[in-house]
């Protein structure tokens, strides 16, 4: 591992201060992708930004009914929360499904959102990788590439997001609180991530210096039904091949809410827009379902060896739609 400096700031302003004054510098929490990335070489800041212990670590309901959860409160405790378990399920899914014990009680809100791709390629310092290294080339698109992106990709990334969190934030309609020199402002988290496009080292639209605060969970999805479900190669916290979190309201047999994400087959978690708009005022019926999702997933173009990956997510898509939906009226 490379020398590094090490800083442990005491308000927000410092921090944002801190990260302005050295380029480069990371900030740290429960580290548990980070220092791996570390140990890689990967990773190589001239200085750390220890967060861990900045006064980031509660949830608190707003007056409006949304849930702020604070950027270090630990996946575990946000997965147990009772508000999130009952209002916002899944959530609570998709942290359970997203790691062991031990890393949920040390990886934090704001690190679960900016880890970076576990691509192999990535990873490997002897290997090409746009993301790692501009303009050395994509190693996957030619080599093994099999859990790699088939929607939003470019030629100089194919590369997935690994976060479970971040898809049901994206169907919830959750949005990032995050603070800088320049002040506090919100995304909302389905735009926070980039699609590679030209430059796929920039993962997040996160600027220089700013810090994640914050998640907040919106009251307008507050006890909407929701569901997370991942597909994956073993069942002991592997990444997702592919995921999807669904937040589904009928009323009448009309659909009338309705958010659905993917995970594991793009550079973020993969908002399924066109699926929601065929959706809005449709019959919540499983003809209406495939029809949707089949709109969506036209737009993928996967490569020689993840074509899979398709019908897997239409698969999972229509099941938790079809779950998450009533039962007919019987005469």
């Amino acid at each position: 591992m490379n020398g590094f400096g090490y800083l442990r700031p005491e308000t927000l302003q410092e921090a944002a201060e801190a990260s302005a004054a050295h380029p480069g510098a990371r900030y740290l929490a429960g580290g548990t992708n980070l220092v791996d990335l570390l140990k890689l070489g990967v990773e190589r800041p001239a200085v750390l930004i220890d967060v861990g212990r900045l006064p980031l670590d509660t949830i608190e309901e707003l007056p409006d009914g949304s849930l702020r959860v604070g950027a270090t409160v630990r996946n575990s405790d946000l997965a147990a929360d009772p508000r999130v378990r009952d209002r916002w399920p899944a959530l609570s899914q998709a942290l359970l499904a997203g790691a062991s014990a031990q890393l949920r009680n040390a990886a934090t809100t704001g690190g679960n959102l900016l880890q970076r791709t576990r691509c192999p390629y990535f990873q490997d310092l002897d290997k090409p990788c746009n993301k790692r290294e501009p303009g050395s080339g994509c190693g996957a698109r030619d080599g093994v590439h099999r859990d790699h992106a088939v929607l939003g990709h470019s030629a100089q990334c194919i590369a997935t997001h690994p976060s479970d969190m971040a898809v049901a934030l994206a169907a919830l309609d959750a949005q990032v609180e995050l603070y800088g020199t320049e002040g506090t402002r919100r995304l909302p988290v389905a735009d926070f991530h980039r699609l590679p496009g030209e430059h796929p080292e920039r993962d997040t639209w996160i600027r220089p210096g700013e810090l994640i605060t914050a998640v907040v969970l919106p009251a307008a999805t507050a006890g909407v039904p929701s569901a997370y479900r991942k597909a994956r190669d073993r069942a002991s916290y592997a990444f997702a091949l592919a995921s999807v979190a669904v937040a589904l309201r009928v009323t009448d047999g009309v659909v009338d809410q309705v958010g659905v994400a993917f995970g594991g087959l793009a550079h973020r978690p993969w908002r399924a827009r066109h699926t929601e708009l065929a959706l809005l005022g449709a019959p919540a019926t499983p003809e209406a379902f495939e029809g949707a999702v089949a709109l969506e997933l036209a737009h993928a173009e996967p490569l020689r060896d993840n074509a899979y990956k398709v019908p897997l997510a239409r698969n999972l898509a229509l099941d938790v739609l079809n779950r998450l939906a009533p039962a007919p009226a019987t005469a």
